[in-house]
């Protein structure tokens, strides 16, 4: 997306005309406007630009040209353009909202019809791929001002951390760039390529690794949890609904993060062994063992009794989350007591952190509202006494959720075999078949989600 100087904008912060969107799919609530998803509303950005009076430029790939037009048709200063060459040619702030899996070829194909002078970037959650096509296809005389929205569709951008890359560009540029984006009312975060990847796989590549075994493994045993009575309680509310919100969103929406950034490779993959050895442990009835790599984990992690590096107040209070059940009346088990359970997906979170030196704190300023909320249901296992030997009892002694670990630790290994791999299609394939599986629920998840998210934020201001 572009935009040009308004006449009605004479001062220093002039705004920009045009912009431009060369996208197959636009998903974050930083993209301007959904052009595949039909949304009844323009977002913010595109709002604040033609009140501003200044105009958009906008093409989908040219199969879509005509239905793009139609769907624009008498919106004011919004011109449909059939490729990213007339968009390109006219515009001086350009954003590719492109999956990160086909950046390349298409930064390649529009490049060349980049206006002189312009501001160009991109918004993929992998920031490696993208720069280096940038620079591969750009002409020299073009800024580079990439940026990317840290948090997921639908969620409140107020407040959010917005990461901004000047990569190779002036001041004046990144500071229109601001401009811009300011409207989102986010945290505006200056970081380098390389800084933005790596806090990006601290905080969202395992944790997203964790959501979609959860999910994988209830398909596979084709279970809806929230119907089962082991399955209850605010821990339990937040595991279910963050695996819906995940599987309700488009396949690559997390594919590129986990595939094309090297750190969240490793990442993935360690999680996965964390969950294998854990559950091995579990299988031998090695008390003594577990209890020893937990704890170990857990003083890397979240540092010992004496010194701890969590706060003096809790990230989240758990009984914020007690009222977010998508469990129905009629639904066997939603009305029982919550259960212990031994949370191997937690156990595992901070054991793979403890293996990779990764302390989640550091990263506080990025962190996203589902990293956030993650981070703490699993401080609130290891900081409660309670419920962390609750957990370690369980998983030696109860036998109920043995079977429920086994299609677990299976889901772990088969999505970091995935990522290793590197095949967009196999990630593709996994995903949506699970996605199917669970898809009646997602409109009704989405609601409670949001509520969720919302009250555990409020709680915590």
């Amino acid at each position: 997306m572009a935009s040009a100087d308004s006449a009605a904008a004479s001062s220093a912060q002039s705004r920009l005309q045009e912009v431009f969107c060369a996208a197959r799919e636009l998903i974050h609530t930083l993209c301007f406007a959904s052009l595949n998803a039909h949304t009844p509303l323009l977002p913010p950005i595109i709002g604040s630009l033609l009140t501003a009076g200044d105009s958009i430029l906008a093409c989908d790939r040219d199969d879509k040209y005509e239905a793009l037009r139609d769907e624009f048709v008498g919106k004011k200063n919004i011109q449909i353009c059939r490729n990213g060459h007339f968009v390109s040619r006219a515009s001086d702030y350009i954003i590719y909202s492109v999956e990160a899996a086909t950046i390349d070829r298409v930064i390649a194909q529009y490049a060349p019809s980049t206006k002189l002078g312009a501001i160009v970037g991109g918004q993929t959650s992998c920031k490696d791929p993208e720069i280096q096509a940038f620079e591969r296809h750009l002409p020299a005389d073009v800024d580079i001002v990439s940026c990317h929205s840290l948090h997921g569709p639908g969620v409140d951008p107020l407040n959010q951390p917005l990461v901004i890359i000047p990569h190779r560009a002036s001041a004046e540029s990144v500071a229109k760039v601001e401009t811009v984006l300011s409207v989102l009312r986010s945290k505006h975060v200056h970081l380098s390529a390389k800084e933005h990847d790596r806090i990006t796989a601290d905080t969202q590549a395992v944790t997203h690794a964790a959501f979609l075994s959860m999910g994988k493994a209830w398909h596979a045993n084709t279970q809806f949890p929230w119907a089962l009575s082991r399955y209850v309680g605010g821990v339990e509310n937040v595991k279910i609904n963050i695996m819906l919100r995940i599987y309700s969103q488009k396949w690559h929406v997390y594919a590129g993060l986990a595939i094309l950034n090297p750190e969240a490779r490793k990442q993935i993959s360690q999680y996965a062994r964390s969950v294998t050895d854990l559950y091995k442990l579990m299988l031998e009835g090695d008390a003594a063992a577990l209890r020893a790599r937990v704890f170990a984990a857990k003083e890397r992690v979240f540092g010992s009794d004496g010194a701890p590096l969590w706060g003096g107040q809790p990230l989240l209070d758990p009984g914020v989350l007690e009222g977010f059940s998508l469990g129905r009346p009629d639904e066997a088990g939603v009305d029982d007591a919550p259960r212990a359970n031994n949370h191997l997906s937690l156990l595992a979170m901070v054991d793979c952190w403890a293996q990779l030196g990764i302390v989640p704190y550091n990263h506080m300023v990025c962190s996203t509202p589902l990293f956030r909320l993650w981070l703490g249901v699993t401080e609130h296992v290891f900081r409660s006494p309670g419920v962390l030997e609750d957990a370690l009892r369980v998983a030696i002694d109860d036998l109920r959720y043995r079977s429920d670990d086994l299609e677990f630790t299976f889901a772990a290994r088969g999505w970091a075999e995935s990522v290793s791999l590197g095949n967009f299609e196999t990630w593709k394939n996994r995903f949506e078949t699970t996605q199917a599986f669970f898809e009646p629920r997602f409109k009704e998840a989405g609601v409670v989600g949001n509520a969720m998210m919302k009250a555990v934020f409020e709680s915590s201001k």
